[in-house]
């Protein structure tokens, strides 16, 4: 189990992964780095192994950019801080997930806001708990958390880096966290992932109309696709519901 937070570096220029190594072990000595790349491949081949919980991005790496390392994953879990010369960058950057966006020369207390905020967010999202006794869930808010009944969620649907939970009174809930750190904790009460998208209740299940992938009706009336990768494990678990 994780006790520091992990951290790695992704940058083309040795002294630039040198400075943020030096401001984590001046600032942040419980940040623990786990690994640091200076190109495309590099980096994605050290994150097919392991997640950090925050990540410094270059956005002009040896080999591409941090946008082409981000579109060979389908979802990053980590908390992202891009770092770039360019500030042109900023709004392709947000709309990858952006935690923070820091201009080089880093200004060592731009520096410390944007780590202070990512630890914020990470810290939120990992008190996420689930309670068997109770089969409750609690997500975190930007008010604080709700404690919500599992049996009322009736689907969960991913937004980049945001997962919108859908419940049975017709409410939703906005939680910063990916869909996929959802998916582990629902999947011992009756959840499956029928799309990269989409996260359904089983026990909300109404209808499913054959296709491609075919799609599946809730108790929201509510029309989701499965994706044609998921299909034949999707019939497979709807046979073999308790």
């Amino acid at each position: 189990m994780k006790t520091k937070v992990q951290a790695c570096i992704i940058d083309d220029e040795q002294d630039g992964r040198d400075y943020i190594s030096l401001l984590l072990k001046n600032e942040f000595p419980d940040i623990q780095i786990s690994f640091q790349a200076s190109s495309v491949e590099e980096a994605y081949v050290n994150l097919i192994k392991s997640a950090p919980d925050i990540l410094f991005l270059d956005i002009q790496l040896k080999d591409g950019t941090a946008f082409d390392l981000l579109s060979k994953f389908r979802e990053i879990n980590s908390l992202i801080i891009f770092i770039t010369a360019f500030e042109h960058f900023a709004i392709q950057a947000i709309k990858n997930g952006a935690t923070d966006y820091l201009l080089k020369p880093i200004k060592r207390m731009d520096f410390i806001i944007a780590v202070n905020k990512a630890l914020e967010i990470n810290k939120k999202n990992k008190s996420i708990s689930v309670s068997s006794s109770q089969n409750k869930i609690s997500l975190p808010t930007l008010q604080g958390f709700k404690l919500t009944n599992i049996s009322d969620i009736v689907r969960c649907e991913a937004d980049s880096s945001y997962t919108t939970f859908y419940m049975s009174d017709k409410t939703n809930i906005i939680v910063s966290k990916t869909l996929h750190e959802f998916e582990e904790f629902l999947a011992d009460y009756n959840f499956f992932r029928i799309h990269h998208k989409h996260l359904i209740n089983l026990s909300h299940l109404k209808e499913y109309i054959k296709g491609k992938g075919g799609q599946v009706i809730m108790t929201d009336n509510s029309v989701l696709d499965v994706s044609v990768r998921k299909k034949n494990d999707f019939l497979h678990k709807i046979e073999h519901l308790e």
